[in-house]
């Protein structure tokens, strides 16, 4: 309580929560001199009269505040001038108290009647602000845990320190550390005044975060199933690994676990048996690489789940967890014991259909292919019914809604147990047939919605299908222009009009791409590379001014444009246009290039500089245009189209030899003239992979056959020519395949995140007409690297990537390719790719994943040395980064096998590779 300093009377004083107390007052008290000053008596007397009698404010003023406004906090309590207040038995000031006090910025307040005149009164409100916050610190943490704990503890300079702000703080930093298995942390605050601001303070967070607390044994009581069987289970609960002679052996009191001696594992032969020798090794080795330790509470619960999903899918439909209790061992680290309760394994009796009138009971049982003995597994009955809906189909659910059957539902019920059989009876309900009355789509900001509605499966007027819908979601997704991660279908079902409404929200994401270098020096000028792709471009909007934002976009169609210089000896202008819906009714994609390369040898020796002179006279120019048509097939399916792609390439040559290996009937090397490649590619693909940039399932082969005139069998005096290479003449084979298999089935939040494999077989051959000539020098393939370095460019070779080894040339995987010289490049490959990715980042703004990968390529010169088993062999890991603007960025670090010698290590047999804009074959 303040003292004083002129008359005044104390009537309330707020502490804690709402009590209140009297002051005694004393007759006399010191004034601002210092002299004693007598107080009124009727002022002395105010409180202690019998009969309560109503005051008016006459004025009221509010005294300790620094930070809030006076007209602020009036407004708060309540109380204004002219008010009648009861002296006593009034609860204005009780009140009024209350609302400040509600505010927490305050430790203390008070109410004060300063003067009495007649019927009116005067009022002094008197705060104490809580300090404020000015600096706050984390003792005991590392520097990057203190960057994260600034953000996550929510502390604000200048805010006013309450006690909730404080509890908030610590428990933020306790969960903080509880993620990162520092269990018995504790955290204290010292609370210190900041000298240099007047009410604030410094908070120092004291953490003591103690050890990390790691899970040391997981414990099965109760069990038949094998224990490791049941760990399996355990996604996200995994024991720590061991190297011991001397294992803790601790006990929680209601679990006393039974040690699996040597001697057992000797009787059982349990040297024969891998899971005997890992469990009589795990008390004192146990390795375990790729997987956490640390205790996660909700991950706890969900494995948990799994635990009771796994004994149901085995057919024991009773199972639960008794009990589960957690205990530390002797180092600190935590030990789990899990209680189960079995119950009997249960089998699948007779099962009997009700209520189908579409499709026979022997159909509706062939499909759900369960029979009278087989294990009672809940999870497959109600998969195969479409009760748990998979995107592959072929549940009875699926029958059904592929024939419009939208309201079809089912209902399995068990009609007998006995001893360990269920009967069950499946009751249909069939519902009309629904057909798609209206179609809306909602997100599309930028691509136009005609563009979305022809790549539909669903079509108002048509039956539902649940397959056209899955359909429909994998074609927006393979557009590229929507999150593919975010692409809603709400089927909205009308049952008294027997329709339903379909919509479609969709999320934009930027596709178009940029590719941006630039330099210069070294004699040789101006070097660079400015290409921009832009994937969703509109060609008829091109003269619209309106459209430009900064390009016409949103018609689907796809424009690309790049320019590449390296000075004065390489330049390069490329330019394609692709229309994938010609027409607009059928998916007929149209496609034309324009391409216009020249390499000059510019650099005079006798100057030592890069010349505009010399290179003018001595260079190699291409210069080529391409035009193709696919077209979508109805047969054998949809996914399949035929492609037609006719393109010419005129290459001229002055004083530059392009290769030695390129020689005249005469001997000497071609260095002058021209040639011309002229050829028909015809190409059959089938892709049904459910999306462009991380593919999760579904799979692309392509058969293609890319041929010449056969020129020197129409006019046989070409054989005799001086120039063989006047009209290059081939037919080219090739053939890829690639599966994309999705591994495990991960659950809630990480549904999308799961390990996907891929596989690949890759084949190529070229071949002559005539026997009289040589295999084109054109057209053949460059087998090695990364698939970004073309030695062989100008000859228009398919570049083959092998992570792991350079561009090799000799067919022999003895033969080390970093000591092989120039040499004609391969007319045969084959290559074969397993990798296993996993995606860290599904964003559309940053997709990224890694990946582990297994391949075996090689190249040939000749049916006669094919061997199809000769491979070189690599292996490595690699992260992809796909960037709206950038597309693909990309590196591997490959191991090659074959490229391994004594003394060499993996420093020699290894390389770095990298990729920028596509993924090479």
């Amino acid at each position: 309580m303040r003292t004083a300093c002129k008359s005044f009377i104390l009537v309330v004083v707020a502490c804690l929560g709402t009590r209140f107390a009297m002051a005694q007052v004393p007759e006399k008290t010191p004034d601002s001199t210092g002299q004693i000053t007598s107080i009124d008596a009727d002022l002395m007397n105010l409180l202690n009269q019998k009969t309560p009698k109503k005051y008016k404010v006459a004025s009221i003023k509010v005294t300790g505040n620094k930070f809030f406004d006076e007209s602020l906090l009036l407004s708060i309590a309540g109380i204004n001038i002219g008010d009648e207040i009861s002296i006593p038995g009034g609860d204005n000031f009780s009140k009024a108290i209350t609302k400040l006090w509600a505010q927490n910025y305050f430790s203390d307040v008070e109410i004060y009647i300063t003067k009495l005149s007649g019927k009116e009164i005067e009022l002094e409100i008197a705060v104490t602000e809580r300090p404020r916050l000015s600096k706050f610190y984390f003792k005991g943490a590392k520097k990057s845990e203190q960057d994260d704990l600034k953000s996550k503890t929510g502390l604000i300079i200048g805010r006013v320190i309450t006690e909730n702000m404080k509890i908030s703080a610590i428990e933020a930093i306790k969960k903080y550390y509880y993620e990162k298995a520092y269990r018995n942390i504790t955290v204290k605050i010292n609370e210190v005044k900041d000298p240099s601001a007047d009410n604030y303070q410094l908070l120092y967070f004291m953490i003591n975060k103690a050890n990390k607390v790691k899970i040391n044994d997981i414990n099965f009581v109760g069990n038949q199933i094998d224990e490791l069987k049941l760990k399996k289970q355990l996604k996200g609960t995994k024991e720590m690994s061991r190297f011991t002679l001397n294992p803790p052996v601790d006990t929680s009191g209601w679990y006393d676990p039974k040690k699996y001696t040597f001697e057992e594992y000797v009787k059982e032969w349990g040297f024969l048996v891998p899971s005997k020798t890992k469990k009589v090794l795990d008390p004192y080795v146990r390795v375990k690489l790729f997987s956490s330790a640390k205790f996660n509470d909700k991950k706890y619960d969900e494995d948990k789940t799994n635990i009771i999903d796994y004994y149901n899918s085995l057919g024991y439909r009773d199972a639960v967890i008794d009990k589960d209790t957690f205990y530390y061992n002797a180092n600190g680290n935590m030990n789990i014991n899990i209680r189960v309760s079995e119950g009997h394994k249960y089998f699948f009796g007779n099962i009997y259909w009700r209520g189908n009138t579409k499709y026979s009971d022997s159909v509706l049982s062939q499909i759900l292919g369960i029979q009278k003995g087989d294990i009672y597994n809940a999870e497959i009955l109600n998969k195969k019914l479409g009760k748990s809906a998979s995107p592959e189909g072929g549940d009875i659910s699926g029958l059904y809604m592929d024939d419009g059957y939208l309201f079809f539902r089912t209902d399995p019920v068990e009609t007998a147990v006995y001893n360990d059989t269920i009967d069950f009876e499946i009751r249909l309900v069939e519902g009309p047939q629904a057909t798609i009355d209206k179609i809306t789509i909602a997100g599309n900001d930028k691509t136009k919605e005609h563009v979305i509605r022809r790549e539909l499966r669903t079509i108002p007027g048509e039956k539902f299908s649940r397959t056209d819908l899955i359909r429909s979601q994998r074609e927006i997704a393979n557009l590229g222009y929507f999150n593919q991660e975010k692409i809603g279908i709400n089927p909205v079902p009308n049952p008294d009009k027997g329709t339903v409404d379909i919509n479609y929200t969709l999320e934009e994401k930027s596709s178009d791409q940029l590719e941006l270098s630039a330099g210069f020096g070294g004699g040789i000028g101006l070097t660079g590379t400015l290409g921009v792709t832009f994937n969703n471009f509109s060609a008829r909007n091109i003269f619209s001014r309106k459209a430009w934002d900064p390009l016409p976009t949103g018609d689907g169609q796809k424009l690309s444009l790049r320019v590449q210089s390296n000075g004065r000896a390489y330049r390069s202008y490329n330019i394609s246009f692709t229309e994938p819906w010609l027409g607009g009714k059928k998916r007929n994609a149209f496609t034309i290039g324009l391409f216009d390369t020249k390499y000059s040898n510019a650099y005079n020796y006798l100057t030592g500089r890069y010349e505009k002179a010399a290179g003018d006279t001595s260079y190699f120019r291409t210069t080529g245009a391409s035009v193709g048509l696919a077209k979508q097939l109805k047969w054998p399916d949809d996914y399949f189209s035929l492609g037609f792609t006719l393109s010419y390439a005129r290459y001229k040559l002055r004083n530059y030899p392009i290769d030695a290996n390129l020689t005249l009937k005469d001997g000497n090397v071609w260095r002058n003239g021209h040639s011309n490649n002229l050829s028909l590619k015809i190409a059959l693909q089938r892709s049904s992979v459910d999306q462009p940039i991380f593919p999760r399932s579904g799979s692309n082969f392509l058969l293609s056959l890319q041929a010449t005139p056969p020129y020197s069998l129409i006019n046989k005096d070409i054989v005799n020519e001086t120039n063989p290479y006047k009209w290059v003449e081939y037919h080219k084979w090739r053939f890829s395949g690639e599966w994309y298999v999705p591994l495990g089935q991960p659950h809630g939040a990480e549904r999308n995140k799961q390990f996907v494999l891929k596989a690949a077989a890759k084949y190529g051959f070229i071949g002559k007409y005539n026997s009289d000539l040589q295999v084109s020098p054109f057209e053949r393939f460059q087998v090695g690297d990364a698939g970004l370095s073309n030695t062989y460019a100008l000859l228009g070779y398919d570049i083959i990537s092998q992570r792991g080894y350079p561009v090799y040339e000799s067919s022999d995987p003895t033969v080390n390719p970093d000591q092989q010289g120039a040499s004609k490049y391969f007319t045969m490959f084959n290559k074969y790719v397993l990798e296993l990715r996993y995606p860290l980042s599904l964003n559309p703004s940053s997709t990224i994943y890694g990946l582990t990968f297994f391949e075996a390529a090689n190249g040939w010169y000749s049916f006669k040395d094919y061997n199809p088993f000769r491979l070189r062999r690599s292996v490595g890991v690699g992260m992809r980064f796909f960037l709206p603007m950038f597309g693909l960025l990309g590196f591997d670090y490959g191991i090659g096998l074959d490229r391994t010698t004594p003394g060499n290590g993996l420093k020699g047999a290894s390389r770095f590779t990298f990729m920028l804009g596509f993924e090479p074959e």
